[in-house]
């Protein structure tokens, strides 16, 4: 495959401009957790071959800022827009909040949506499985600090146990691929407030009417892997893969592993 990135400009509902990126002819679209962007599906890439794209959040990665609220609603109303832009539908893969996104578009706009690929998220609701306090913690504990000093003293909480000191070099390479483009305190408080709300109600995933494929990492010490039984359980006919020892960021611990699996799932349509 070409591995020149294209870029395009999506106009939001309310003016604001957002960034998706990709190779090749749109096959699939990324869309990314809270305050993450499109640096993430850029480890996905070289595995799944050309057709993948990204979606940055508002106010993250390269799309406009913003000191506005948003809501998971919102979020995937920007989502349906972009995929319409990129001459949907698309397979959508959410990671996490990315998750909770993509979910709200399959039940608001399934004609936009061809598959799902779920990477440690959750239905929220009731009988989902909340954050752990201790991670919770580390967040409030880091808030309000520069950036950097956020992402190195948090981001090892969104991989096993002990994985950012086994691989050093790859930890310093994603670390300096987040902090290209940093997510503000502001907009980073602004998600974590629309996925918290998300969590609370949740969303009725057994009318989820496309193909599914959820996956979720044993040890995910942010969203917790009942998330993900629970997902498969209720979605009709999703199909599951746990990956034991994996944790939040399952995807760069080991994407050589995870995108064959989702090649395997959208095999031919992600080509």
């Amino acid at each position: 495959m070409s591995d020149v990135i294209a870029s395009r400009t999506v106009t939001a509902r309310d003016g604001l401009r957002l960034h998706a990126e990709g190779v090749g002819r749109p096959a699939a679209v990324m869309l990314h957790g809270l305050g993450y962007a499109s640096w993430e599906a850029n480890v996905l890439r070289p595995h799944l071959g050309a057709g993948l794209w990204s979606l940055d959040n508002r106010g993250t990665g390269r799309s406009a800022t913003t000191v506005d609220d948003c809501s998971i609603e919102q979020l995937a109303d920007d989502a349906a827009i972009a995929i319409e832009e990129l001459g949907g539908p698309l397979t959508v893969i959410g990671h996490s909040m990315g998750g909770y996104i993509a979910l709200t578009l399959a039940l608001t706009r399934p004609d936009l949506v061809r598959s799902l690929v779920l990477i440690a998220t959750s239905p929220g609701g009731p009988e989902s499985t909340p954050v752990p306090a201790s991670t919770i913690q580390a967040w409030t504990d880091a808030a309000g600090s520069p950036p950097a000093e956020y992402a190195r003293a948090t981001m090892p909480l969104s991989f096993r146990a002990g994985w950012d000191r086994e691989h050093p070099h790859d930890f310093e390479q994603l670390l300096a691929a987040r902090l290209a483009h940093p997510t503000s305190a502001t907009v980073w408080q602004a998600q974590f407030s629309a996925a918290e709300r998300y969590l609370r109600t949740g969303v009725d995933v057994r009318q989820i009417d496309v193909p599914t494929l959820v996956i979720h990492g044993a040890d995910d010490r942010v969203v917790p892997v009942e998330n993900g039984r629970l997902l498969a359980q209720r979605i009709p006919g999703a199909q599951y893969r746990e990956i034991a020892h994996g944790g939040h960021l399952v995807h760069l611990e080991d994407p050589r592993a995870v995108c064959r699996d989702i090649t395997t799932f959208t095999s031919p349509t992600l080509t």
